[in-house]
């Protein structure tokens, strides 16, 4: 991040924060009863260890550790009189660190007296007593004043007021509320925040501590109704908890990086963490919202591709007027889709090993009973097989029959998945679906690493681009590629309202169809459908046919995305034999294909293990006696 003013950086992008020190400097050794603040005096190359480990996780800014040393607090350990040194120190230590890679936030906490009504100290003393911290700080070269954790609006109010007089820094408010949306002196949220954001030098407003990241996201509607200015959340890592003593909090990076992609979607500006927050968590938050970033602002950008000779400049691109080719001219499955033609699709996962003789058998099974196209899976489950590209290539090239490549983004960074495009069109397959991908952690190799450098909303917006004529860089190339550009959709999602954003995003950043995540509820894919109305692009739905109650009882509890109904697991439930279980199988899929028909473009059915008969079957190609 190129170091300005913390405000020119917020009308450019997102600024990620730091997590905890508190937290850390416990992690380390430190009693809970000790004066975290002096250790700025005491032992600064730990805390300049934990600073370091924020920077090297990719924080834009570090909060210098002085959230205590004010005159009150500070009083309590009979530090008062070094007030001057415990915050000059402070900005020094997060300085160095800082460089030019990071800014420095002057951080202050509450006063850590009751200022209610009826309180001994007044207004004055208050302001006095943030004015003469903060002036330290500013002094000391903080780039801007970070006032969090604050439970009474009167107080942050004056702590603004204080600023203000003594500095001309840049301020980013932050209160700490409970889950009904009050700070804890009751203060209303929305009020709270419109009272704040009356004030002209306020960089940013937000909200910090107390909650974890799902609770923050709840309030963030109201934080938006209420003000026009950059929104901060710094969630704590969950609620914390007792554990043999010690308190913990049970958010992992991961999840914690999961919320601050839906705080980016909704338009947070400042994204960081509170209480039990790690440099680990920091990092994989850095991970998630970079990518989605760099894909918006690609998105946003006009470039200017000169020509490899002449020096001169081309005018701006318009996508639209270069993308001459449209879905029904790609590829046959297109031209059904594009004209309003039923398609039939059996997803087939490539095998474990090398040996593609089995699956090269059932797709000529497929093509004999004239199914349009083939599913090839990338990676399903996080688990590792046998390339889908491959796969496809050799389904291509053997049998002559169209695939739909699955295209993931969890293997590979932004390098290779442009080569990979580019050779997908090369060799002539034309059909893609854009994935996210599941995490390594859900599959056989916990320990590996993800890269997700883009999502399936970036990736989307790539393909599209690459079918302009226009790679990730912005450069221009002379002979576009030609993909038909597929996305997924689950109409069962936890977080409906969020799935749908994704989707209409999806949908905006190029998508041309869509397959859904299995289906088996037809007022679900209705609901969804109905909501995204207005996505005027062909969806495919996804049907499972079940082999057995032991099947749709792991579909149900074990596959991410996948919702089962209850009435067709007690269906499932009541099946004799084997054979009777996939004839039952069979006939709920075809029940609910009846049902959703006229709102489809068609179906994309899984062969379950392998078992393609009985995805023909499903589908009508064959009698459901040859299974």
């Amino acid at each position: 991040m190129e170091k300005k003013n913390l405000t020119q950086i917020l009308a450019k992008g997102v600024v990620i924060g730091d997590g905890a020190m508190g937290t850390m400097l416990y992690s380390k050794g430190v009693f809970v009863n000790t004066c975290f603040d002096e250790l700025n005096l005491t032992s600064p190359s730990l805390v300049k260890e934990i600073h370091q480990q924020y920077i090297n996780a990719g924080a834009d800014f570090i909060e210098t550790n002085t959230f205590g040393a004010n005159e009150f607090k500070l009083a309590r350990f009979g530090l008062a009189e070094k007030l001057a040194q415990i915050n000059s120190a402070a900005v020094k230590i997060a300085k160095e660190c800082a460089g030019d890679k990071a800014l420095v936030a002057g951080a202050v906490g509450p006063l850590g007296v009751d200022i209610a009504q009826g309180s001994r100290i007044s207004e004055k003393e208050i302001i006095n007593t943030f004015s003469n911290q903060i002036k330290i700080l500013a002094e000391a070269g903080a780039d801007f004043i970070l006032l969090e954790t604050f439970g009474n609006l009167k107080e942050l109010l004056l702590a603004i007021k204080a600023c203000s007089e003594v500095c001309e820094l840049p301020i980013v408010a932050q209160l700490a509320i409970n889950e009904y949306n009050e700070t804890l002196y009751g203060d209303r949220l929305d009020t709270a925040i419109k009272s704040i954001s009356e004030i002209e030098n306020i960089a940013a407003v937000g909200l910090n501590c107390s909650l974890g990241p799902a609770a923050m996201l709840e309030s963030l509607d109201v934080i938006k109704k209420a003000t026009t200015k950059p929104i901060s959340l710094q969630p704590n890592a969950g609620l914390p908890r007792s554990v043999e003593g010690r308190t913990l909090y049970m958010c992992t990076p991961e999840y914690m990086a999961e919320y601050a992609k839906r705080f980016y979607e909704k338009g947070v500006k400042i994204i960081g963490g509170c209480c039990g927050t790690t440099p680990e968590h920091i990092r994989q938050i850095v991970k998630a919202v970079r990518p989605l970033e760099k894909a918006v602002s690609a998105g946003r950008t006009e470039f200017h591709l000169a020509p490899a000779t002449s020096g001169g400049v081309r005018p701006p691109r318009t996508a639209a007027a270069k993308c001459s080719v449209g879905l029904k001219d790609k590829s046959k499955l297109g031209a059904k889709l594009a004209t309003g033609q039923k398609v039939i699709t059996i997803e087939i996962s490539p095998p474990r090993g090398a040996d593609v003789t089995e699956l090269l058998e059932r797709v000529r099974i497929c093509q004999k009973a004239g199914v349009d196209a083939v599913n090839i899976p990338d990676g399903p489950r996080a688990s590792s097989r046998l390339s889908a590209m491959i796969t496809a290539i050799k389904i291509e090239q053997s049998c002559g029959m169209e695939t739909i490549l699955h295209f993931c983004c969890r293997d590979r960074n932004i390098i290779a998945m442009q080569s990979d495009l580019l050779g997908i069109h090369t060799v002539g397959l034309r059909n893609v679906l854009v994935i996210t991908g599941d995490p390594p952690k859900l599959g056989e190799y916990p320990d590996a690493t993800g890269v997700f450098d883009l999502d399936s909303i970036a990736l989307t917006k790539v393909v599209s681009d690459l079918n302009c004529g226009i790679d990730i860089a912005g450069n221009g190339f002379s002979s576009a590629t030609s993909l038909a550009v597929g996305v997924g959709a689950n109409p069962v999602a936890t977080d409906l309202k969020r799935e749908i954003e994704r989707y209409k995003k999806k949908v905006e950043a190029g998508a041309e169809f869509a397959i859904t995540q299995p289906v088996f509820d037809a007022d679900s894919l209705k609901k969804f459908l109905d909501e995204t109305s207005n996505c005027k692009i062909p969806v495919i739905a996804g049907i499972w046919p079940f082999t057995s109650f032991k099947n749709a009882e792991f579909m149900a509890n074990e596959v991410p995305g996948v919702v089962v109904p209850q009435k067709i697991l007690d269906r499932m439930a009541k099946t004799k034999d084997a054979k009777d279980s996939k004839k039952a199988g069979i006939e709920i899929a075809r029940e609910l294909m009846e049902q959703i028909s006229g709102l489809v473009g068609g179906f994309a059915i899984s062969a379950p293990f392998g078992n393609v008969k009985m995805a023909l079957a499903t589908a009508g190609k064959i009698d459901i006696n040859q299974i």
